[in-house]
């Protein structure tokens, strides 16, 4: 059996691979073992006796298989786990997703003549505070609040009435009062 070192490594230079992809015909070894310059070794290449193998297929179909189930959540128990809680889902980065959420909302709403810029403001410092867990949360304390606020100004304006309805009433009764007594004094002067 002859060497082809040689032959291996010039080919794989010529033909710009590695050497475990150049293949060297078995059934012509004698050819070959003469080649000892790269000018015959593109002869031999231009012949066919040497090839340029193709590349391996590296296969990503069990990564996509197994992509796919963790999607469905399997292989995420605790066994897999490697780092802490918080540093597979910090806590800073769900506050901040929470946070961001819940000011967009707040937002469209001043946006849209939903809440005036006084509740907008009181809400702000509400979400900065922590005091809504979620979207859902915010928007039922929109409502009740909306629902307070109008309720106190329907009862504010009824009172007013009240008031003004109250007054009218008393300067009426200090009217008759005064005009009883000057109907009284008038007698007595007369009598």
């Amino acid at each position: 059996m002859v060497s082809l070192k040689l032959q291996k490594r010039l080919a794989a230079s010529v033909l710009k691979c590695g050497k475990k992809r150049v293949w060297l015909d078995p059934n012509e070894p004698n050819e070959l073992s003469l080649a000892n310059s790269r000018q015959n070794i593109r002869k031999l290449v231009k012949d066919g006796l040497i090839i340029k193998k193709p590349v391996r297929m590296h296969s990503r179909w069990r990564v996509r298989r197994r992509a796919e189930a963790k999607r469905k959540g399997r292989h995420t128990g605790p066994g897999k786990r490697r780092g802490t809680q918080n540093a597979r889902t910090p806590r800073d980065e769900l506050w901040l997703k929470r946070l961001r959420v819940l000011r967009r909302l707040l937002k469209k709403y001043r946006d849209q003549k939903k809440i005036d810029k006084h509740l907008y403001h009181e809400l702000y410092m509400r979400a900065k505070g922590n005091q809504f867990k979620n979207k859902r949360v915010l928007m039922e304390t929109i409502h009740k609040e909306k629902v307070d606020r109008t309720r106190t100004k329907v009862s504010e304006s009824q009172a007013e009435a009240l008031r003004s309805q109250n007054k009218a009433a008393r300067t009426k009764r200090q009217a008759k009062q005064e005009d009883k007594l000057k109907k009284i004094a008038l007698g007595v002067a007369e009598g």
